[in-house]
């Protein structure tokens, strides 16, 4: 580093002192080289980008569009499958608040639909009751009276909710039996499966075709 000079210039009048040293300059951060376009003028053709020609479209030429494959047993929001005797999936939470409001399930389903009920519980509903413990051993019993008819899971996990959506998704001749309000938000979006649920200590069904079960209250 350059020491400063100091220098003395003297007049008639008075006597100045200068300090003369080497000006620092700033150092630039974070400065970006700058890219020129492959269409610049100063580049050579053979090395510039080729011009995209927009492609003029036929009037004439017939528009694809894809259109999701709907299964032939429903007629718009009308379910052939249903009919009696139902076959209702029943969720873990559903048997749970059976119990606490007194009901037995196959006859208050029977008093709801007016028809012979199946009542259907799947391996991960009732590995979801297994682990529930002591706590629930009534609806564990109840799980696995013999009229209730047991479906197996081949996929992982036990995760019951992902189970009921994927197998009612595929197979449209279920009724979903369920309280918990995320699985019926995602059942809602699946066209032409009922919901069952429990409302005024009373089972009642929801997005059932006319000509079938219950009136809703």
């Amino acid at each position: 580093m350059d020491e400063p000079v100091l220098l003395y210039v003297s007049s008639s009048s008075s006597c100045a002192l200068i300090f003369q040293g080497k000006q620092k300059k700033t150092r630039k951060y974070a400065v970006m080289k700058r890219r020129l376009n492959l269409r610049d003028p100063r580049i050579k053709e053979k090395d510039r980008a080729a011009s995209q020609k927009k492609k003029l479209k036929d009037p004439s030429t017939i528009k694809e569009r894809e259109v999701p494959q709907v299964p032939s047993c429903l007629f718009f929001q009308y379910n052939t499958n249903l009919g009696p005797p139902y076959y209702i999936l029943v969720d873990t939470n559903f048997i749970n608040f059976s119990i606490k409001a007194k009901l037995d399930l196959v006859q208050s389903m029977m008093d709801c639909l007016y028809a012979k009920c199946v009542p259907c519980i799947t391996d991960c509903v009732m590995a979801e009751l297994e682990k529930l413990g002591q706590k629930y051993r009534v609806a564990l019993r109840i799980a696995k009276d013999p009229t209730f008819e047991r479906l197996p899971c081949t996929h992982q996990g036990t995760y019951a909710d992902d189970c009921l959506v994927q197998r009612v998704t595929q197979h449209k001749c279920y009724i979903v039996a369920t309280v918990d309000r995320d699985l019926k938000r995602r059942i809602r979006k699946i066209p032409g499966v009922p919901i069952m649920y429990i409302s005024n200590h009373r089972y009642n069904i929801e997005r059932m075709p006319d000509d079938y079960g219950a009136p809703r209250f």
